[in-house]
């Protein structure tokens, strides 16, 4: 009798359970479809910890997308997901909900060059923004940083495939490849390949900003990771987690070449 007792509890919980998730907000999050990085992860978990800390409970459901950046914009504004992250620009902040909290504390403009091991030495002799204007960058074409670095006197070709950008730098069909701190030292790990290396020297910086965009429809959930975000940084929570999964070391090696951002 006991034990029929203690399996109907068990049921009863179950469905207790299976109810509560059900009456859950599901929020739809876009999934970019590449590998994920130290970068993503960050984002991924940053994001469940900023709602956990104003108690909004949600199911968080990921929806693939399209790798360019402004369609999936597009698609926050057309409501076909609720939540992704981007780095800013006046046009992207009027088709969603900017939550203008600095993801990365700054870092998105902190540029380091990948580079084909054998254009070291070009390199390695630059000192100043107009010597490299001689060689040529790639970069996403709908990305904000390309328009950054043409603005600033660089020689960019734009380009719409993310694996392309390596191969051209691997073939020497480009000479280098500027990344954000965050994003550089995971993507030649997954790269995997000896050829490809970054400049030690010097890195670029210019004003940039990576926010969480939240469809225009959940004006709720943009107000909730707002205060989330706030309470991560004053208990010092969100600078643990950026130290806990990006080296910056570099930052304090390497000299920095200062850029402008007049889309900043």
């Amino acid at each position: 009798m006991i034990r029929h007792i203690f399996y109907f509890f068990l049921i009863a919980l179950a469905i207790t359970v299976s109810a509560s998730d059900n009456q859950k907000e599901t929020i739809y999050v876009a999934k970019e479809q590449r590998p994920l990085y130290d970068r993503d992860l960050f984002l991924y978990e940053l994001l469940q910890k900023a709602l956990t800390a104003v108690d909004h409970d949600v199911n968080i459901e990921h929806v693939k997308v399209h790798p360019h950046q402004q369609r999936t914009l597009m698609a926050l504004s057309k409501g076909q997901v609720d939540l992704h992250w981007s780095m800013t620009s006046p046009a992207r902040e009027k088709l969603a909900i900017a939550v203008k909290f600095p993801l990365f504390d700054g870092l998105i403009g902190k540029r380091v060059l990948i580079i084909h091991k054998a254009q070291y030495a070009r390199f390695k002799a630059v000192t100043e923004i107009a010597q490299l204007s001689r060689f040529t960058a790639v970069q996403g074409h709908d990305w904000p940083d390309t328009k950054i670095l043409s603005s600033n006197g660089l020689n960019v070709k734009p380009i719409v495939n993310y694996q392309a950008m390596f191969d051209m730098v691997l073939d020497k069909k480009a000479d280098y490849f500027p990344r954000s701190i965050v994003e550089a030292q995971s993507e030649i790990v997954n790269q995997n390949h000896p050829e490809l290396m970054i400049v030690p020297d010097y890195y670029l910086s210019y004003p940039a900003r990576f926010y969480f965009f939240v469809n225009k429809d959940k004006p709720e959930l943009a107000n909730k990771l707002e205060m989330g975000l706030a309470k991560l940084k004053s208990s010092g929570a969100y600078h643990a987690l950026l130290q806990r999964y990006f080296d910056l070391n570099m930052l304090s090696k390497g000299h920095m070449l200062p850029l402008t951002n007049p889309f900043h």
